[in-house]
């Protein structure tokens, strides 16, 4: 009986305690709803966090619109930061100078119409007249022609189209350089060969596409050792850069690799190609002495693909490379069918600029990447073509492609200060007694600017390139 009733006093002990905590749980959620004591509950209106967008690199062809030119600009601060400019200690007195609004309205000018040797600005114009002609979407390809099959043995030839970027390995959809790769071509090829029954071959290369003539009169001038061109070619690895004995980088497109060149890239290339082969199982009966075959037709058994022309074009911009501006200037040539050499090229990207109605009054191209000496051209040339990058969507590559103040390219260290990181978009140039620089900038008040500076023989070179350094990333503010 004991027992019994110290069950049922346990049960209502239990059952209170649950009621307790019931209403003590209850009690809480209400003071928590009412925000009476701390908790998840509340009956107040939600409230968003508002974060602040990464800093990021605007489009400049993309996100102009009807409001490109953007509002007026203070002339009073325009005139401010180009005194800063001209009298900076060391600048010297050969210098041109031109900021315009999107829609070509002037800001500020300075002996605008004054030739100067523009350095590697001159790309701009190489790179706007390939962009008018060219197909940009379309690829360079490396073929390998089947040629005089007899039984199980035959001749393959490797030919190529202009592709100075090929890679060793496997093709490569991650970057410009090595997109198209010999090892994916030789896997190809042998998978060919086998279904055709052939499995013995001799290799040789078909180099005609440039001709004989290569490389601009008088460029070895400011290409000591070859490390900063190599004349345009076939075909070629990595653009004939010789690594011997040297660690490559990790990333093929970065730029600024200055190397020696191998003598024959497209030798080099053929052979690199015949050694994969042969580890595919086929028997190459020459794989360290292809020769060079006479220019003619096969059945194209295998083929790899550049990556696309505006690709190429933005990683030249970005790079400030003279090999593939030549290149360019060359494929140019063959498109409006100039002289297969340096001088139709020049004369190919001029006709060009013509079809554009860009003003050349007064411009020299000694080439067509501005590593030559002799090249002249005015500040307002440079200009205009900016302009028509933005305007024109048949040349927004030039646009697209510049390198980026405070990120990219050879504009990642040209700044003053972070302010600018990501507003302004340029091409720069730099030899012993140029320093140049032209591109657009997005305003902080809306809108677009373009802009083109050169100064020739600064009396202090160091000077002269940060003047032109703190004028350009300052322009956002206008």
């Amino acid at each position: 009986m004991q027992t019994r009733r110290s069950l049922v006093a346990r049960r209502w002990r239990v059952a209170l305690s649950i009621l307790m905590s019931v209403i003590l749980i209850g009690g809480y959620a209400v003071a928590d709803v009412m925000d009476l004591l701390p908790g998840p509950l509340t009956l107040e209106t939600s409230k968003t966090r508002t974060i602040s967008p990464a800093r990021s690199v605007r489009a400049p062809a993309d996100d102009l619109g009807g409001d490109g030119a953007g509002g007026p600009v203070d002339q009073a601060v325009a005139r401010q930061l180009v005194e800063e400019f001209t009298t900076t200690p060391g600048l010297g007195h050969d210098y041109s100078l031109v900021v315009h609004q999107a829609d070509g309205r002037p800001v500020v000018e300075e002996s605008a119409q004054v030739v100067r040797q523009p350095a590697s600005t001159m790309k701009t114009l190489t790179a706007a007249a390939a962009a008018s002609e060219l197909d940009m979407s379309s690829c360079l390809t490396t073929d390998v022609q089947l040629r005089e099959v007899s039984g199980d043995h035959a001749v393959l030839v490797l030919k190529g189209h202009g592709d100075m970027l090929l890679g060793t390995g496997n093709n490569d959809p991650a970057h410009v350089n090595g997109r198209a790769g010999l090892s994916s071509l030789a896997a190809k090829t042998a998978g060919a060969l086998r279904k055709a029954g052939v499995s013995r071959v001799w290799v040789a290369y078909d180099d005609s596409l440039f001709g004989e003539e290569g490389e601009p009169e008088g460029i070895q001038e400011n290409n000591p050792d070859g490390v900063y061109f190599q004349h345009p070619t076939s075909m070629a690895i990595d653009q004939a850069r010789d690594w011997t004995g040297i660690q490559q980088g990790t990333d093929p497109d970065a730029g600024g690799v200055y190397l020696p060149r191998v003598v024959d890239p497209a030798a080099e290339a053929t052979k690199v190609f015949a050694r994969v082969l042969a580890g595919n199982g086929i028997k190459v009966d020459n794989p360290d002495q292809p020769n060079q075959a006479e220019s003619g037709q096969g059945s194209v058994i295998a083929s790899v693909q550049s990556a696309r022309l505006s690709e190429i074009m933005a990683l030249m911009l970005r790079t400030s490379d003279n090999t593939l501006a030549e290149l360019f200037g060359r494929l140019t040539a063959a498109k409006l069918g100039k002289e297969n050499s340096p001088g139709g090229a020049v004369k190919a990207v001029t006709e060009a600029l013509d079809h554009l109605g860009v003003n050349t009054g007064g411009l020299v191209m000694a080439d067509c990447s501005g590593l030559a000496p002799g090249s002249e051209l005015s500040v307002n040339t440079l200009v205009q073509i900016q302009e028509l990058a933005l305007e024109s969507k048949g040349i927004t590559p030039v646009a697209k492609g510049l390198s980026v103040v405070g990120l990219t390219g050879t504009a990642a260290e040209r700044k003053v200060n972070d302010l600018a990181d990501g507003l302004v978009r340029v091409k720069t140039g730099t030899l012993d007694q140029v320093t140049s620089m032209t591109g657009n900038v997005s305003r902080r008040s809306g809108g677009s600017l373009v802009f083109a500076v050169i100064v020739n023989n600064p009396e202090d070179m160091t000077a002269a390139r940060q003047a032109v350094d703190r004028l350009v990333t300052s322009l956002d503010r206008l």
